[in-house]
């Protein structure tokens, strides 16, 4: 007992692993947000091409869809330290090959290591955190990522406005500012040991005990109980029609205010400066209520503002006027009813050794769903209330679905996994999560 004391006290404070874990989520905004605004000073310097940039940009997109789907595995295989490690390494090269690339090739490279490295990272360091977190704080924890994820989008904001005007030297420091910044998560992320949790799930397997954990150990294992698949279907489909919603909202936001609303670039901005530190306010207010039973409520409310943001056109027209509520019901609902809830529910939903897998083959899907649609999303833009309308829906399918299946108290894994298998089976069908 005094050695398990001794170690407990050697184990870093969660709100470090919190922060620097969850740091993943920063890196992936802000590497999508530079990416975005430092090709385009790039191709101001000719070093690309529009065309080359499509390119670019979609390689992002499904190289942090094909890192995510790799990453997470190999997390629940080998362990979350030596793979958020080598993520971040990942990441760090690629930053400073973006920057020294004059050239479409390099940077092309450059592009899909980064994207590679961010996806893969993103369900190993959530699963970090989960597990170093307590259970009375795992879905504050949790949650904080989406602040950092709101912290990538405003910081990227702020360094684009300062750098905006100096071209191709502008998109290097936007760049460099994604690396220097990965590489310090990298030298923090080093502070951070293995999870306790994994050992414990790695060590029982090896020995053969035979626990609820140490049972369950690939992603077809998924398929074989309705425990695990209920909340792995739902969780698909929420998040990816969702995403399909926010996806569109990002890349396409300024296409659709200067050519629908007929509104300047820089008025659009503002209003994307103004709506980000709102949601980050949000975010940071739902990792106050992620641990209570207050989360399912403000689920609701958040999904009707989360509808509103896409379906207020279909209503209202575009105009001026839609695109504020557009974007305060979008900073509402994506607080309450997007991503951050995602990312509790799936660390919940699963035992230790398909954890990220799990989230990794969520994440993967309905990236490379977003980036299929941002494909056809231009002709569709063409009707835009058609457009909108199809959003509405998806949206709406998602978040029901959602709702249907996380409406009630569902299975913990954290709170069963590490028992014994058979009291563990027997404790969930007593609950009526586990058919006899």
């Amino acid at each position: 007992m005094t050695t398990s004391v001794a170690e407990q006290k050697k184990r870093p404070n969660e709100w470090w692993v919190a922060v620097i874990s969850g740091m993943a989520s920063y890196i992936d905004s802000a590497a999508i947000v530079s990416s975005g605004t430092a090709l385009v000073l790039y191709q101001q310097a000719k070093t690309v091409s529009a065309t080359e940039i499509g390119v670019l940009s979609a390689a992002l997109t499904f190289s942090i869809a094909i890192g995510a789907l790799s990453g997470g595995r190999l997390g629940d295989l080998f362990g979350r330290r030596s793979v958020f490690l080598a993520t971040m390494t990942m990441v760090v090269i690629g930053s400073g090959l973006l920057v020294l690339a004059n050239g479409y090739v390099l940077l092309f490279v450059a592009t899909v290591l980064v994207g590679l490295g961010t996806g893969a990272d993103l369900p190993v360091s959530l699963a970090t955190v989960s597990e170093a977190a307590s259970d009375k704080s795992r879905g504050k924890l949790v949650s904080f990522s989406q602040v950092l994820w709101y912290g990538g989008i405003l910081g990227t904001y702020i360094i684009s406005s300062i750098v905006g005007g100096m071209g191709r030297t502008g998109g290097q420091i936007m760049f460099g500012a994604v690396g220097v910044i990965a590489l310090l998560v990298l030298m923090f992320r080093l502070t951070i040991p293995e999870s306790d949790k994994w050992t414990g799930a790695r060590d029982e397997k090896r020995s053969g005990a035979k626990t609820l954990r140490s049972e369950r150990v690939g992603i077809r294992d998924v398929f074989k109980q309705r425990i695990y698949l209920v909340p792995f279907l739902a969780l698909l489909v929420f998040y990816t029609l969702t995403n399909l919603g926010a996806n569109t909202g990002g890349q396409f936001g300024t296409y659709v205010a200067v050519n629908v609303v007929h509104i300047s670039v820089q008025l659009n901005s503002l209003i994307n400066l103004i709506g980000v530190p709102v949601g980050l306010l949000l975010a940071l207010l739902f990792t106050r209520i992620a641990d209570t039973r207050l989360r399912m409520p403000f689920f609701i409310g958040g999904a009707i503002f989360y509808v509103i943001a896409f379906g207020a056109p279909l209503v209202m027209g575009f105009s001026f006027a839609t695109l504020i509520v557009m974007q305060f019901a979008n900073a509402i609902g994506g607080a309450f009813a997007f991503e951050a809830i995602m990312k509790i529910w799936s660390q919940e939903s699963f035992p230790t050794l398909l954890r990220s897998s799990v989230q990794g083959t969520i994440i993967a899907v309905a990236r490379v769903a977003a980036g299929a649609l941002a494909l056809v999303t231009p002709s569709l833009l063409t009707i835009p209330l058609t457009m909108y309308a199809i959003l509405t829906a998806v949206v709406f399918v998602g978040l029901l679905v959602g709702y249907l299946a996380f409406r009630k108290a569902r299975f913990n894994a954290f709170t069963v996994e590490a028992k014994d298998l058979d009291e563990a089976r027997a404790e969930l069908r007593e609950a009526g999560i586990l058919r006899p």
